[in-house]
């Protein structure tokens, strides 16, 4: 396959996946692709198996049927090489930063590295400094120990260690949790911006309803043990699905909506006004 023709892949695509825990069906006949640059928020509710489909797209659970390829690598029959490759290609944040608690920032951000690469201490040092720059965390922090860190830095630590080995393709789980309004929306507009600059491909769990329309290009939605739809929030207001409904048309769904169409009315009636 040509340099060109990789390139062009899809860096997600999921088929017939199907999951199991012992007799009881997770997910069925699943299927799922995510295109270069798209921000893809993944909602669902609870117990229908967002974080099952992360587990096992990473390789923390078996494929029981079906097939993921990210990058055009068959997962399940990839050799260990393949393998390999694919890991560096993608960044992972956890929903609670999952941070090694007796290592430094510094530490945490160069364990990719020392995992993937042969860099010496001074390169890593300093590449670790240009990741903490990134995420909007300042010098000093380089040197903290997690239990010295706020929720909101955490996360964005965590976000600095994702993006270690300059991946591809981001995988956030519940990115917002925890964090305050503000907090959150800043975190959003970092991920937006990451994504912009960097050229980003972003697999995103949340449910924030403020992220699925402020910075996700399109929602996957997670129902009856597959992917029920996926198009952007707007446009799974006028879903027919029961679940869809209710999480979009809901009270906190049509409060969302009327927040985002509220903040673009100053913008656009200053470029009518202009």
């Amino acid at each position: 396959m040509s340099a060109l023709a990789q390139i062009a892949l899809p860096p997600v695509v999921i088929s017939g996946l199907v999951s199991r825990f012992g007799e009881r069906v997770i997910h069925k006949d699943l299927d799922l692709t995510i295109e270069a640059g798209e921000i893809v928020g993944v909602v669902g509710g609870s117990g229908s198996g967002k974080s099952v489909l992360l587990n096992t797209i990473l390789g923390l659970k078996p494929i029981d049927e079906g097939q993921i390829k990210i990058f055009g690598v068959d997962l399940a029959t990839a050799s260990r090489a393949e393998r390999q490759s694919v890991d560096r290609r993608w960044g992972v944040l956890f929903q609670r930063g999952a941070l090694f608690s007796n290592l430094t920032v510094a530490e945490n951000i160069e364990a990719p590295m020392l995992q993937h690469g042969q860099l010496s201490a001074a390169d890593m040092r300093e590449l670790a400094a240009v990741k903490v720059a990134l995420v909007g965390l300042p010098p000093h922090a380089i040197d903290l120990k997690p239990s010295e860190l706020s929720g909101g830095m955490i996360k964005r630590v965590a976000l600095a260690r994702a993006l270690a080995l300059d991946p591809e393709l981001l995988f956030l789980d519940e990115p917002t949790s925890g964090l305050d309004p503000i907090g959150a929306g800043a975190f959003d507009a970092l991920i937006a911006d990451l994504s912009a600059s960097l050229g980003l491909t972003v697999f995103m769990i949340t449910h924030d309803l403020d992220s699925l329309y402020t910075i996700c290009s399109s929602v996957a939605v997670l129902a009856d043990k597959k992917i029920v739809a996926k198009a952007s929030a707007k446009a799974l207001e006028t879903s027919t699905h029961p679940w869809v409904q209710e999480y979009f048309c809901g009270p906190r769904g049509r409060a969302a909506a009327s927040s985002l169409a509220a903040s673009a009315k100053p913008a656009s009636s200053a470029k009518e006004a202009g």
